[in-house]
C-alpha cells in the first residue's frame, strides 16, 4: 500500500469502501493497464491533429474483415434480456432506491454525466451500491419518511467515468487514480460475490469510447479483473455507449473486441452530436444550426440510429435507444401532455426502427415507455429486425442539417449551460431544467455550439455575426436575467459568475478544449 495515497481520508461509515484489499484491488489495474490507458488518450489528440489536416473520417480500413465476417456477441444473461425501458440517474440514496423500484427492467447507476464527483459523495455512492447489492439500502427524508426496495427491483447496472476523467484523492505512485477504474474496481471488487450469490453478475456501462482500440482496451481490464477474482470468463457484461463521432465508424469493431462481455449498444444524442463539433467543428463545412433543430429525424441522428441497429441485429446484441429527458409538470395537465406525446412520438420512432428498448430520466415516464414497447413491439426483443438492405456511409453519418441560427438559440444555450455548471459546481450533477433532466452533455453541446459559431463567425438570423464581443454582451444579458429572477443576494450565493468564467474559457479558447469536467473538477472537493 505504499504506492497509494488517499488525500482525503473517507467518513467513519464509509471505511468499508475504501479498505485496504479494495485499495489494492484497484491499484493493481491501474498500475497494469494505467500505461495502456495513456496512449490511448494521446491516441485521441493524435485524430485531433490528423482532422485539422484534412483526414477525413470513414470506416477503418484495417478492421474491414471484422465487418464482413460472421461473428456474434457471447450469452446475455437472463436478467439483461428484457431491456424495454432503462432508467439512469445519479448514485443519490434516495434516487437509487426509487430508480430501482420505478419498474424499469435496468437502473444505470451513474458516476459519470449525471454526477458531480465530489469526494464524499463518490465514495458514499459506492456504499449505497455496496447496499442496494445486499438489499439492505434504505433512506428517511428529512420528513420522516422511509424509503426501501421492492420486492421486485430493476437490475442493476453502473457507469463508471470516463477514460479521460481522474480520482484526485487516490495517488498511484504519486498520480492521480484513471477514475474509470476507480469507479470500476471498487463497484467489482465489494459485490461480485454477492450479486452471483443472488443470480445476478457485475454489469456495466461503458461511456464516450472513441475507437475499437479502447474497447479492445476494457476488455483487457475485465479479463485481468475477473482473473485475479477468479471468476469465470465473460462473468462480467457491458454495454457500450455510442456517443462519440469516431466510434459510429467502429460499431462492429466496438462490439468484437468485447464480444465475450458484451450485451447492448447506446446511441447517446447530446454527447455525439458534441463530440461531433469536438471533433470537425475546426471545419466551417460542418456548421451546426440551432440546438432546437438537431432532432433525430435529421439524416445524420437517423443514420446513425439505424446504423446501431443494423449493426448490434446482426450480432446479436440489443439496440437501445436514447433519453427520454422529460420530468413532471405538476399542476399542469396541459403542458404535461404535451411533454408526453413527444415521448410516446420519439419512442415510436425507436421502435419502429428496430430499438430493443429506450432510456428515461424520471420513474413517471417509465409506465408509457415500457407499455409502448409491450403493445408495438412483438416478443422481447427486437432482433429480427436487420435491415439487410440498408446500406450507411460516411457522407450519411457527416450530413450537416441545414437550418438558420439565432440570437436566441445562442442564450437558451448560455442559460441551461450555466443553470446545470451552477448545480454541477455545488455537487449536484443531475438538474431538472425547464421540466427536462439535463447532465453534463447539457454544458458541452451548449458549449461546443457556441465555440463553433464564434470560430467561424457564424451569421445570426437577426444580421449579426458571432464574434466574442457579441458573445460577451449576450452573456451579460443572460447572466442579468438570471441575477433578476434569483435576487442580487441570492445569486451571490450561487456559482454562476464562476459557470460563466468556465463558460468564456471553452468557447473563446481558440483550440477546442476536449472536456469541461476536468477544468472544473479543480473546484470541487
Amino acid at each position: 500500500m505504499s504506492s497509494v495515497v488517499l488525500k482525503k481520508q473517507p467518513q467513519s461509515e464509509q471505511k468499508q469502501v475504501l479498505s485496504r484489499e479494495a485499495l489494492e484491488f484497484v491499484a493493481d489495474l491501474i498500475k497494469r493497464h494505467g500505461l495502456g490507458l495513456q496512449r490511448l488518450l494521446q491516441e485521441r489528440m493524435d485524430l485531433t491533429a490528423r482532422l485539422k489536416r484534412g483526414e477525413r473520417l470513414d470506416f477503418p480500413a484495417e478492421t474491414s474483415e471484422v465487418r464482413s465476417s460472421s461473428w456474434s456477441v457471447g450469452e446475455i444473461p437472463h436478467d439483461l434480456k428484457v431491456r424495454h425501458v432503462e432508467i439512469t440517474g445519479p448514485v443519490d440514496r434516495k434516487m437509487m432506491i426509487n430508480a430501482l423500484n420505478s419498474g424499469a427492467d435496468v437502473y444505470m447507476a451513474d458516476f459519470e454525466d449525471s454526477f458531480s464527483p465530489v469526494w464524499e459523495s463518490t465514495v458514499q455512492g459506492q456504499l449505497n451500491l455496496i447496499d442496494a447489492v445486499r438489499r439492505t439500502i434504505e433512506y428517511r427524508s428529512p420528513e420522516g419518511k422511509l424509503y426501501r426496495l421492492a420486492e421486485k427491483t430493476a437490475t442493476l447496472m453502473v457507469r463508471p467515468r470516463g477514460l479521460h476523467l481522474i480520482e484526485k484523492n487516490m495517488l498511484v505512485d504519486g498520480s492521480p487514480a484513471p477514475a474509470a477504474l476507480f469507479d470500476f474496481g471498487l463497484y467489482l471488487f465489494h459485490n461480485y460475490e454477492e450479486l452471483r450469490r443472488r443470480g445476478t453478475g457485475p454489469y456495466f456501462y461503458l461511456p464516450k469510447l472513441e475507437s475499437y482500440r479502447e474497447a479492445r482496451w476494457w476488455a483487457e481490464v475485465f479479463a485481468d479483473a475477473e482473473k485475479t477474482l477468479n471468476l469465470p470468463h465473460g462473468t462480467i457484461k457491458c454495454s457500450v455507449l455510442i456517443e462519440t463521432i469516431t466510434a459510429a465508424f467502429q460499431m462492429d469493431e466496438i462490439l468484437y473486441m468485447l464480444r465475450d462481455y458484451v450485451t447492448a449498444l447506446n446511441l447517446g444524442r447530446w454527447d455525439y452530436i458534441f463530440s461531433f463539433i469536438k471533433r470537425l467543428g475546426h471545419d466551417p463545412r460542418y456548421l451546426m444550426p440551432d440546438r432546437s433543430l438537431l432532432t433525430m429525424d435529421k439524416h445524420f441522428l437517423r443514420s446513425a440510429a439505424l446504423l446501431l441497429v443494423k449493426t448490434c441485429h446482426r450480432r446479436g446484441a440489443y439496440a437501445i435507444g436514447g433519453m427520454a429527458a422529460q420530468v413532471p409538470i405538476r399542476g399542469n395537465p396541459e403542458a404535461q401532455q404535451k411533454a408526453f406525446s413527444k415521448v410516446r412520438e420519439d419512442k415510436l420512432r425507436e421502435i419502429s426502427q428496430g430499438f430493443d428498448g429506450a432510456w428515461v430520466a424520471h420513474p413517471d415516464l417509465v409506465p408509457l415507455v415500457k407499455n409502448l414497447f409491450l403493445e408495438n413491439m412483438p416478443g422481447p426483443n427486437q432482433l429480427h429486425v436487420t435491415h439487410d438492405n440498408l446500406t450507411i456511409t460516411a457522407e450519411d453519418l457527416l450530413k450537416i442539417p441545414e437550418g438558420e441560427r439565432t440570437a436566441e438559440g445562442m442564450r437558451a444555450n448560455m442559460e441551461v449551460g450555466l443553470r446545470y455548471l451552477e448545480s454541477w459546481l455545488r455537487g449536484n450533477g443531475c438538474v431538472a431544467i425547464n421540466y427536462l433532466m439535463e447532465d453534463t452533455a447539457t454544458f458541452e453541446i451548449a458549449r461546443a455550439l457556441i465555440w463553433q459559431w464564434v470560430k467561424h463567425g457564424a451569421a445570426l438570423s437577426d444580421g449579426r455575426r458571432v464574434t466574442p464581443q457579441v458573445f460577451e454582451e449576450e452573456l451579460s444579458n443572460v447572466l442579468e436575467k438570471l441575477k433578476n429572477e434569483m435576487g442580487p443576494e441570492n445569486y451571490k450565493l450561487l456559482k454562476f459568475e464562476l459557470a460563466a468564467e468556465l463558460l468564456r474559457k471553452t468557447v473563446l479558447n481558440e483550440d477546442f478544449i476536449e472536456f469541461t469536467p476536468p477544468i472544473a473538477y479543480d473546484y470541487l472537493g
